[in-house]
């Protein structure tokens, strides 16, 4: 249960942008995915959008909490020590198994030495297990470390989480996306994809929460928020 990296599909650089690439995931999907499935996915993101789940996470201005969570090598990252260095930019995504968190993890990992050069750190956070934020990162050869948000417990604090509608459980369970195992708990819950770059007070710079997974912000936006 994974999607290919860039290496896998054949290529070792993609210079499209963010958007063209989950475009074009997108046009798969519509293609090649029954159209019954497709409306469970569709309806999922309707209900969750009106609910205004994004609406209600940390906005412009507010301040993050701090956090203190392993990494996928086992080593306890802390927001303060992040901070202590420079702004950073923290990304929450739903896991290996989600074709658009890969699509933009590589995007973002094609940027990490500029938002390094900058004095700034990158970490993104999932609920997967730390031995499926290790595949991931290996896999995708990614260049910032991937955070484990056990059981949601920092994404629910910034107002992200939601929990698996029934129809999708079962949809998921059938595709071989066993989230039980790959979370590491039976709660069926996930974040909605979000992006903050916050100051060194802990002030938010720039926010994007989305409850569409399937779009997400363009790295350039982000790097300019950095800068």
């Amino acid at each position: 249960m994974k999607w290919r990296s860039l290496q896998e599909a054949g290529s070792t650089i993609d210079t499209r942008s963010l958007r063209e690439v989950l475009a074009e995931r997108k046009e798969l999907i519509a293609r090649y995915v029954p159209a019954d499935v497709q409306a469970v996915h569709t309806r999922t993101i309707a209900e969750l959008k009106a609910r205004g789940l994004g609406a209600q996470s940390l906005t412009v201005g507010s301040q993050i909490p701090s956090f203190e969570l392993s990494d996928h090598h086992g080593k306890l990252v802390s927001s303060a020590n992040l901070l202590a260095k420079g702004r950073l930019v923290l990304s929450f995504i739903r896991g290996r198994w989600c074709p658009f968190c890969v699509g933009q993890m590589e995007a973002m990992s094609s940027i990490a030495g500029q938002i390094a050069a900058v004095g700034a750190s990158l970490v993104a956070v999932s609920p997967q297990t730390e031995k499926q934020a290790f595949f991931m990162h290996d896999q995708h050869r990614l260049a910032f470390p991937l955070l484990v948000d056990a059981h949601n417990q920092f994404a629910r604090q910034l107002g992200l989480v939601y929990r698996v509608p029934e129809e999708q459980q079962a949809l998921y369970s059938r595709t071989f996306v066993n989230l039980p195992f790959v979370n590491g708990d039976s709660s069926w819950e996930l974040p909605i994809p979000a992006t903050f770059v916050i100051e060194r007070d802990g002030a938010i710079l720039f926010a994007s929460a989305n409850e569409d997974y399937s779009d997400r912000p363009e790295p350039l936006e982000i790097l300019s928020a950095v800068r």
